[in-house]
């Protein structure tokens, strides 16, 4: 990882709901108190998902905590946000997610030379088997570990 990349959040559930498939980096669109609060580590991508219709895409439902220092010029919470992507990444997820079962998760948002960024994937929904054998494997590789470590 750079050193001029600062992680501020993750969303660690979509790599075990969902098999990730293609990554992009996006730029958000955002109000003054939402970056103060982002560079404080104030963000949740617990419940938020990427919505897209073809011509823009939009970060919807991700919590960014009021900036306390804004008060009465303070932003809503959980407002839509405008993701900063070129049109052909656009047309490409819009295209993507029209098949069956494939959707836009977001993975993590960052600071990137100052900026926030947004890593978003696309995805396929595990079903639940998928998920048991996800626990297995990651049981066997603890296991593995373990015994590494005591020999």
């Amino acid at each position: 990882m750079p050193d001029n990349l600062k992680i501020v959040a993750t969303n660690r559930r979509a790599g075990f709901e969902y098999f990730l498939m293609e990554h992009f980096e996006a730029g958000l669109a955002l109000q003054g108190s939402e970056i103060k609060s982002i560079r404080a580590g104030q963000v949740s991508l617990a419940e938020a998902y990427v919505d897209t219709d073809g011509r823009e895409a939009w970060l919807v439902e991700a919590h960014i905590a009021p900036y306390r220092e804004a008060n009465r010029f303070n932003h809503d919470p959980k407002r839509r946000r405008r993701l900063l992507l070129h049109k052909k990444e656009i047309r490409r997820l819009w295209n993507d997610v029209r098949q069956k079962g494939v959707t836009i998760v977001p993975l993590k948002v960052y600071l990137k030379e100052g900026r926030a960024k947004l890593e978003i994937a696309l995805a396929k929904g595990k079903k639940l088997h998928d998920k048991r054998d996800a626990i297995a494997q990651r049981d066997q590789a603890r296991e593995q570990a373990r015994e590494m470590r005591n020999d």
